[in-house]
This record gives C-alpha cells, sequence and structure tokens, in this order.
C-alpha cells in the first residue's frame, strides 16, 4: 500500500491572527458592557418612589410658578435653550417642553415672545434658559446647527436651491434671506421656523453649574438677556 503525502497544513498570516484575537476581545467587552448597563438600569423599587416624589414637586413648584406675573423681555426675538433633563420633571411640564419643540438636551428653538410663550417659559423655566440673540449668534447658528426639515427628514442647508424650493414662493432663496427674517422677526418667520428642525448644539465645556435655580441669582436657568450670546458661542 503506497503511502499517502501528508497534506501541509493550513497558513494562517499572523497579521489575521492578531486582527481575529483582537475582534474576540473586543466582543467580550462589548458583552460585559452590554451586561453591566443592563444591570444598572434595573431600578430599585425606591428608585421609583424618589422619582415620583421629584416629579410631584416639580410639579407643585410649577403651579407656583404659574400664579407669578409673566416675565417681560425686551426683544422681539428670543432662543430658548434646554439645559437639563427628564429626570425630576413631571409628565405635565415634558408635555409644555415638547410643545416648544425640546425634546432633547441642548437643544434650542428660536421664537417670537408672545403672551403663550411666555407661559410656557414659566412652566419649564427650571429646564432651561434663554435671551436676546444677536445678528452674528443667529448667523453663525444657521450656519454650523442649521438643518432643513423636508418631507420629515433632516436636511443640511449645505444649498440654496434647497431653500429656494421651499420658501423661494415668499422670497426666500437663500441663509442670509433666513438669517434676516428670523433676526428681524420677520413676515414669514414662522414658515421659516417650520421649515427648520430645533437646532441641536454642543454641551458646553464650561459655563453651566448643573443648577436651577436663575440666571440672575447665580444659577443657570430664566433669562439671560444679552449674555446668551456667550453660551451660545460655547455651545456652537
Amino acid at each position: 500500500m503506497a503511502e499517502e503525502n501528508p497534506k501541509p497544513l493550513n497558513y494562517i498570516p499572523e497579521v489575521i491572527l492578531k486582527k481575529r484575537k483582537n475582534r474576540e476581545a473586543w466582543a467580550l467587552r462589548k458583552k460585559e458592557q452590554f451586561q453591566q448597563k443592563k444591570f444598572q438600569s434595573i431600578k430599585k423599587p425606591e428608585d421609583f418612589i424618589h422619582e415620583y416624589r421629584n416629579q410631584e414637586v416639580d410639579l407643585i413648584r410649577m403651579k407656583r410658578r404659574v400664579k407669578r406675573k409673566l416675565p417681560t423681555v425686551n426683544s422681539n426675538l428670543l432662543i430658548i435653550i434646554r439645559i437639563q433633563g427628564k429626570k425630576d420633571m413631571h409628565p405635565r411640564t415634558r408635555k409644555v417642553m415638547y410643545s416648544l419643540g425640546l425634546r432633547s438636551m441642548f437643544s434650542a428653538v428660536l421664537v417670537k415672545p408672545s403672551e403663550g410663550v411666555m407661559a410656557k417659559l414659566q412652566r419649564v423655566e427650571p429646564y432651561v434658559t434663554y435671551g436676546y440673540p444677536n445678528l452674528k449668534s443667529i448667523k453663525e447658528l444657521i450656519y454650523k446647527k442649521g438643518l432643513a426639515r423636508i418631507g420629515g427628514q433632516r436636511v443640511p442647508l449645505t444649498d440654496n436651491n434647497v431653500i429656494e424650493q421651499e420658501l423661494g414662493k415668499f422670497g426666500i432663496v437663500c441663509i442670509e434671506d433666513m438669517v434676516h427674517q428670523l433676526y428681524n422677526a420677520g413676515p414669514h418667520f414662522k414658515e421659516v421656523v417650520r421649515f427648520m428642525w430645533p437646532f441641536v448644539l454642543n454641551k458646553p465645556a464650561e459655563g453651566l453649574k448643573g443648577s436651577k435655580a436663575l440666571f440672575k441669582e447665580g444659577g443657570d436657568t430664566g433669562n439671560r438677556e444679552d449674555l446668551i450670546n456667550e453660551l451660545m458661542d460655547k455651545m456652537n
């Protein structure tokens, strides 16, 4: 019987072996992180009680705030920035926040101050800060963070043709026209705001203390007036 020739072993390059080993190690780390995160996300009964109590306190404080005189503003334009999360927020407060278009941390919207808007701001005061944006801040905000709302999709404002297609019937054909309408609270302010998604700003490296106290009292929230531009510059 003839002897069979031994078959050579399959050679696997060392580089591939290292990559395989790294992938396996990465998969194990991700699995451990997922299990740890899942374990941490399980709330204890006392966590629910604590959260419920904080939400009830938030509701009581909101009812007290609405009894105050509405805050006055000295501008025809406001920017509102959400700077607090929803952990202690009562569902009624959250509903008002959502009605302003502020669904996530560090989201921002431009609004015309009115009695209705100021009443909403009074309700969500511990969670937002606002003020009077200048022309430079608005222009930088739109150029850096502006997104159009087209067919339910977010579309970057990189092409004036997109603006002309949606807002051309109002005589708005470029970003400069949008800035003009927003800064001057022009006749087509509402159309421009509807055309855009709420801005999503960056978390400021500095400038926020995490305090729900009013800005004029040393905290973070409420009316910053013209000083809102300093915060916008840090978050843009």
